[in-house]
């Protein structure tokens, strides 16, 4: 179960499978360039912290990874907690929350939590997904028009345009100039030559046009001074005792989000390659690069889905092309990191500008819009408590709200009807010999049919069609619970009470038909002990026997 992908790759490793891994790593390596220090500077950091993000927890993910072919690295889901806990807790607290974060992600793994957190519902995670393209983007509008701002940028969505429109007079054609241009070409690329790296092409190609007209606007240098050629040493951060609980929250986000985006795109691997990923096992080497991407200095860490497709259209074969990719960046730190400066900021922007775009999922949103109302509304609210308020807030209120509406259809679907004297349909519960007979329900036996979950959203309806419906003259009730896939401790509850007022009416409780999950519940619970063993029956025949017995009448015949 908790065995990294990377071990029964090399089983059967070969030269051959060397070869298309190192084509592979060397691929994606140079794809996440341009996308490493974008990242990092869209959280108002450093470029050389998104490589070293990419380079440490790239490596330690596709290490560790249960994968084949993940690909480790920033990417645009944290981009909104980090600004929010840099504006607050600083550095520091960054490095702690990172680092808080992972210990979550191993946690999650080791409590086999892998197969749970894919079940975030869908209108929830393109909420968020969506809401975090249009902060990103808002973040970008200063340097994709140049903008001369002499106050601190607003941190809120609103103060923060009103900000820009303020300073829009400022405005650098210039950088306007490289932003549209690093967008039309990475799109022309993308299109008429896929096999290569657009963004990188982007990049280079606006640089190029940078340098050779010598453009007045911001470079890498500019705003960031030179960047190192070496990785730094790991230290352990520096811990404020009085701020960890705080950082809670944000960091079982960041845990939480990375865990939903390295799960989709494992899956995603799968789906291009009919690979099965480990959940758990990937759980653990997200968990692992967060950790050591805080030891070094960088920032939270994900699977990549863009990078991990890159990866598997470029031939990788194992978890060694991660590794080689991560190490490919190393290589281009120590060797071109003087000549990254020179990049603009505008170039950087547009980049941006094209994930935000993918970020966006501008056609699932609409069509979830015309979907179910009550997704719709979800999606409609997650999106915006994204935009105008927090990440942290939006995925709480997101699920709780999907929950609830999942929980209102599952008792919608539950109902309660009493049975008498009527044509049964083909049923497994019965021995099939009479699917067409009428059941033949003796005076002073009442049965009632119970159909879908039983559990707390659900036991109002049958109070209100059981509990009320018991004559005086009933000797015995008939549950027929065949069609009750789950019960819970509510559920359970309501039956206790039920059996209960069945005693002091002088009447006995039967329940037939009962489906593993409910039986194992009723079985591990004193009720078991209350209703006795020889009331539970097999099927509805057992019952009805089992009820003439009772009140001593004849058996009952099947017409």
């Amino acid at each position: 179960m908790f065995k990294p992908a990377l071990l029964s790759s090399l089983k059967t490793y070969t030269k051959q499978t060397f070869l298309a891994d190192l084509f592979a790593g060397l691929t994606v390596g140079v794809v996440a360039i341009p996308l490493a220090m974008a990242f990092a500077i869209a959280c108002g950091l450093s470029p050389t912290q998104g490589l070293i993000t990419a380079i440490v927890a790239g490596f330690l993910i596709s290490l560790f990874s249960g994968s084949k072919y993940q690909i480790g690295g920033p990417t645009g889901a944290f981009v909104i907690i980090i600004m929010g806990v840099l504006e607050q807790y600083h550095a520091s607290g960054l490095l702690v929350c990172t680092l808080m974060a992972g210990l979550f992600l191993i946690i999650f793994g080791f409590c086999r939590m892998g197969a749970l957190i894919r079940f975030i519902p869908f209108p929830v995670t393109t909420g968020f997904t969506s809401g975090i393209a249009v902060v990103i983007f808002s973040t970008q509008i200063k340097d994709i028009f140049g903008l001369t701002i002499t106050e601190k940028i607003p941190g809120e969505f609103i103060e923060k345009w009103a900000c820009y429109f303020h300073y829009f007079h400022t405005i650098n054609w210039a950088a306007l100039g490289l932003a549209a241009g690093t967008v039309i070409i990475t799109l022309l690329s993308r299109r008429f030559w896929p096999r290569i790296p657009a963004m990188l092409v982007g990049m280079l190609g606006m640089t190029a046009v940078s340098v050779a007209f010598s453009l007045p606007v911001t470079t890498i240098g500019q705003a960031f001074g030179s960047l190192p050629n070496t990785l730094p040493l790991p230290s352990l951060p520096s811990i404020d005792w009085s701020t960890l609980g705080a950082l809670t929250a944000p960091a079982f986000t960041i845990a939480l989000l990375a865990a939903i985006e390295s799960l989709l795109s494992a899956s995603v691997a799968d789906g291009m390659t009919g690979g099965r990923h480990k959940p758990n096992m990937e759980l653990i080497a997200q968990g692992i690069g967060n950790i050591g991407s805080a030891l070094f200095g960088g920032i939270p860490a994900t699977g990549a889905i863009a990078r991990t497709a890159t990866n598997i259209k470029a031939g990788a074969k194992s978890p060694v092309s991660g590794m080689i990719h991560a190490l490919t960046l190393l290589a281009i730190l120590m060797a071109f990191a003087h000549y990254a400066q020179q990049i603009p900021l505008a170039v950087l922007a547009g980049i941006l500008t094209v994930v935000c775009y993918n970020m966006s999922e501008i056609h699932t949103f609409s069509r979830l819009l015309k979907g179910p109302r009550q997704d719709a509304a979800v999606l409609v609210i997650t999106f915006l408590l994204t935009v105008f308020v927090d990440l942290v807030v939006a995925v709480e209120v997101g699920v709780v709200l999907a929950a609830l509406l999942f929980m209102g259809r599952m008792a919608q679907i539950s109902d309660v009807s009493a049975i008498k004297n009527e044509l049964l349909e083909n049923d497994e519960e019965d021995d099939g010999n009479r699917s067409a007979a009428k059941l033949d329900i003796p005076e002073g036996v009442e049965v009632f049919d119970v159909k879908g979950p039983f559990f707390f959203g659900a036991v109002e309806q049958f109070k209100d069609q059981v509990l009320e419906t018991l004559e005086h003259d009933t000797k015995v009730v008939i549950l027929r619970m065949r069609l009750v896939p789950a019960l819970d401790a509510t559920g359970l509850n309501v039956l206790s009470d039920f059996c209960h007022q069945c005693r002091e009416h002088g009447s006995t409780l039967l329940v037939c038909g009962v489906q593993p999950q409910p039986l194992d519940v009723i079985r591990h619970a004193p009720f078991y002990r209350e209703l006795k063993r020889y009331n539970i029956c097999e099927n509805i025949d057992a019952a009805l026997n089992r009820a003439c017995k009772i009140i001593n009448g004849p058996a009952p015949k099947h017409l």
